[in-house]
């Protein structure tokens, strides 16, 4: 069934403007053409319209016009060239992508394709294979292809609700994302500069990629073209494109691999320019349902064109007006584009996309009380095991009898040191495993889903963002302060996420979706803070965002563990409470539990948890999302069991995740978020698979 973006609240059609699609696109290129020429007057070295002009006509001579037409050359033409060239492909992919899954969700990032696409030319690079622009961008596309084919597959052909599409590309974006961090790290030298590059960059050297990349784009624009008769009949629904004659089943399939093919070449030209696949469909089809004729794919496909092609060069002309020209060209474009993405998923979300459908059970099985010590115990053994396992094992292996003579003081030099350096880390790990995943289990309650976690909600990323500004913007500042920016940023971004939700009733689909787009919003301006704040050191704001232990202090280790003896017992002495909002608005109103000051309590808590952790292991995501889970798995649906069976769980997960991070490739270190999210994007998609919709 088509996805409407017409809310509910507003039934009525939208007023039709008295232009013409040829008004509409005369504006466009104007505008286009306007911010162009700005465009081009940017940058480090002062060229002035006059110099602009002598440059571009015929017969001026003279020296500054000769150092006007070699910037130009040399960098502005090129990196307006990559900006027309990207966005009018993005904007052509997203739209049909749009149109063939018939959800305004859609786009080349909801579908993993530009992660797809970057993790293998990544992976190319990482190896020392340098192909011809050709061949890596085949290998582009064959990455960004099998992405998207394994989305569709977990939301079961994007059938149903948006978020589940939304749910499943988020997913295995991150686990792509987490194995392209891996690799960055891993081969440091040969990836030098795919970090900028990989949020997405217009900034070339030269017109040899824009030359090479622009015939491909065109042939793939004409296919669409081609096929735009198709999309208008597809729209009517399968069973009335059949009775037409339209064989759907290859219409799909030639429609996605063009989308596909030209969100791989933008990629291979300029990186993964974040949701501008999304936001220029979604103001094509805004333009169109005011302006007779704009609706149909023959005029709407050139529109989401054009304006990809304004969408990009608007962010890239931001960015450079304001940070300064020295550092413009090492903030990447894509952030600004990902920032307004995730507004506009926030717009989409707070837009009726479909009915209320059933969620996924967020109740487990109920267990007796044998079964219920039975996995304490076991549980007990696992963190017991995986503690004294993270302390013996990494980059140098350590005995047991090294560990108790390091304990009574009685080791030597280089054990101690080893021994001095690892226990911090491992506390860390397990104490911030297990406030992840208590944050994790009261979010799930208070939202309602059990898909719901700290970082899809946007708390986790909110609370980087404080996080990370005094880290960079305050050096040498002390652990409090980190604790407490990252505190008020959590608890504000949830605060934003919820009020957003809340139109009339805060369904759980609405919250994750607008949860999601904060979060990319979220994630876009950390990346910005850390370029901007250390363009020098980018390992820093990617061990950050990975999620690491890596150089952690007993200082670092303390407020978690105050947050964690103050919050558990909190949540305890509350898990009634969160047993009655996890069934629906109406039992507990009944019973007398006052709705609001008790989400706004319990969030307050799983917001400081998740400060907390922040502070400790950094952005690691997917923890708040897989131990509650289980744990309900394990022991049944009473938060009384859930959350010390989730913080147990939590602190398991994160510790074996930094063990093995440490160990498997040593010398070399893996975060341990890469490693967790490496391990909890598949079991999210399990659980998507598992499930039959979203609610």
């Amino acid at each position: 069934m088509p996805v409407s973006l017409q809310s509910p609240e507003k039934p009525a059609a939208p007023d039709r403007l008295r232009l013409g699609a040829p008004a509409v696109f005369t504006a466009g290129i104007v505008a286009l053409v306007v911010l162009s020429t700005v465009h081009l007057l940017q940058g480090t070295s002062q060229i002035g319209v006059g110099e602009l002009l002598r440059a571009i006509l015929p017969g001026s001579a003279g020296d500054e016009r000769e150092q006007a037409v070699a910037v130009l050359v040399a960098s502005r033409l090129p990196r307006l060239a990559a900006a027309l060239l990207v966005g009018l492909a993005l904007g052509f992919s997203g739209c049909v992508l749009q149109s063939v899954a018939r959800n305004p969700l859609t786009s080349p990032d909801t579908l993993a394709v530009n992660a797809g696409s970057y993790v293998t030319v990544v992976a190319v690079s990482a190896f020392g294979v340098s192909l011809p622009f050709y061949f890596n961008g085949s290998v582009a596309f064959v990455g960004g292809l099998a992405a998207a084919g394994l989305v569709l597959l977990v939301a079961r052909g994007g059938g149903g609700s948006p978020a589940r599409l939304v749910l499943a590309g988020s997913a295995i974006a991150l686990a792509l994302n987490a194995l392209t961090s891996v690799l960055l790290m891993l081969f440091q030298q040969k990836t030098t500069g795919l970090f900028a590059w990989g949020s997405g960059t217009t900034v070339q050297s030269g017109l040899r990629q824009v030359s090479l990349a622009a015939p491909v784009i065109a042939v793939a624009v004409l296919g669409t073209l081609l096929l735009a008769r198709r999309l208008d009949v597809l729209g009517l629904g399968d069973d009335q494109a059949r009775v037409l004659g339209i064989d759907v089943a290859r219409t799909r399939l030639v429609a996605v691999t063009l989308a596909v093919l030209l969100a791989a070449i933008s990629v291979t030209v300029a990186g993964p320019i974040g949701f501008a696949g999304l936001c220029a469909p979604v103001i094509a089809r805004l333009v169109a349902d005011r302006v007779p004729g704009l609706g149909r794919h023959p005029l709407l496909l050139p529109l989401a064109g054009l304006a990809g092609a304004l969408v990009v060069v608007t962010a890239d002309v931001l960015l450079r007006a304001l940070v300064p020209a020295d550092l413009a060209t090492a903030v990447p474009t894509g952030v600004v584009t990902s920032l307004a993405g995730g507004i506009v998923l926030v717009l989409l979300a707070r837009r009726r996309l479909t009915g209320e459908a059933g969620a996924p059970s967020a109740h487990g099985t109920v267990r007796s009380g044998r079964w219920v010590a039975a996995t304490g115990v076991v549980l007990a053994i696992a963190m017991v095991g995986a503690f004294v396992a993270a302390l013996l094992l990494g980059d140098r292996l350590v005995l047991l009898g090294d560990v108790v003579n390091w304990w009574r003081g009685l080791s030597g030099t280089e054990v101690s040191f080893v021994l001095d350096l690892r226990w911090p880390r491992v506390l860390a790990a397990l104490l911030g495993g297990a406030a992840l995943a208590v944050a994790g289990a009261i979010v799930q309650a208070v939202a309602r889903n059990p898909l719901a976690e700290p970082g899809l909600l946007g708390v986790t990323p909110g609370a980087s963002v404080g996080a990370i500004s005094v880290v960079l913007l305050v050096p040498g500042v002390g652990i409090w302060p980190v604790m407490g920016a990252a505190t008020a940023a959590a608890l504000l971004t949830f605060a934003l996420v919820y009020r957003l939700a809340a139109r009339r009733r805060a369904s759980s689909e609405r919250l994750v979706l607008i949860g999601i787009g904060m979060s990319t919003a979220a994630t876009a301006i950390t990346t910005m803070i850390a370029v901007l704040g250390s363009p020098w050191n980018t390992n820093l704001a990617l061990a950050w965002l990975s999620g690491s232990t890596y150089g952690r202090e007993l200082g670092q280790i303390v407020p978690v563990a105050l947050c964690l003896l103050l919050a558990v017992p909190l949540a305890l002495s509350g898990s009634r409470t969160l047993d009655l909002l996890a069934l629906d608005e109406d039992v507990p109103r009944v019973l007398g539990v006052p709705m609001e000051r008790a989400r706004l309590g319990l969030v307050t808590l799983a917001a400081l948890l998740t400060a907390a952790a922040a502070c400790a292991v950094g952005a690691l995501g997917f923890v708040g999302l897989v131990a509650p889970h289980a744990a309900r798995a394990l022991v049944g649906s009473r938060h009384s069991r859930v959350l010390p069976v989730a913080a147990a769980l939590g602190a398991v997960l994160v510790s074996v995740a930094d063990t093995l991070g440490r160990t498997v490739l040593a010398p070399s270190q893996v975060a341990a978020g890469l490693v967790a999210a490496l391990i909890g994007a598949p079991y999210f998609g399990w659980l998507l698979w598992r499930s039959r919709a979203l609610r």
